[in-house]
């Protein structure tokens, strides 16, 4: 999959973020670094990629919002004393958390989390790009530093 959409350059590094922000579990950085490394357009991948990573991260925030504690004890088997005690670790950090969203494996289910406990959406979603945003810069500059020592 990752070979698919590198070759469709920025389009697939849209549509690959956007995936892997979701619950399709997906490596956006494999796929940002590919594509980052092969077009050399730091800027355009900058934006491609982070818009299709906060987006897909506002797709599964969405996700986590229209969620209900019974769904999730009947289907998950989760116990309301578990929610209840996630719930206290949403309630403490808040939407601070949208700005960890963009680590791998638990981002995800940080993300539903805030939509599921209905943190501030204005202020989840800010917060969620800016991380994702965060993330994307620093995978530039790490890539961009190697590339100008092999050149």
């Amino acid at each position: 999959m990752l070979d698919w959409l590198s070759d469709l350059g920025l389009v697939g590094l849209f549509l690959g973020n956007f995936l892997a922000a979701t619950v399709i579990p997906f490596s956006s950085d494999a796929l940002y670094i590919a594509i980052l490394a092969a077009t050399k357009r730091p800027l355009a991948c900058f934006l491609v990629g982070t818009a299709g990573n906060w987006l897909g991260s506002m797709v599964t925030f969405g996700m986590g919002w229209l969620g209900r504690w019974e769904w999730i004890e009947k289907w998950f088997k989760v116990k309301r004393e578990t929610l209840e005690k996630q719930k206290q670790k949403i309630d403490r950090f808040g939407v601070w958390l949208a700005l960890i969203a963009w680590v791998p494996v638990i981002g995800d289910v940080v993300v539903i989390a805030l939509g599921f406990y209905k943190t501030h959406p204005l202020w989840t979603s800010i917060l969620l790009l800016i991380g994702k945003a965060g993330r994307f810069l620093v995978w530039n500059l790490l890539v961009s530093g190697v590339q100008g020592m092999i050149s």
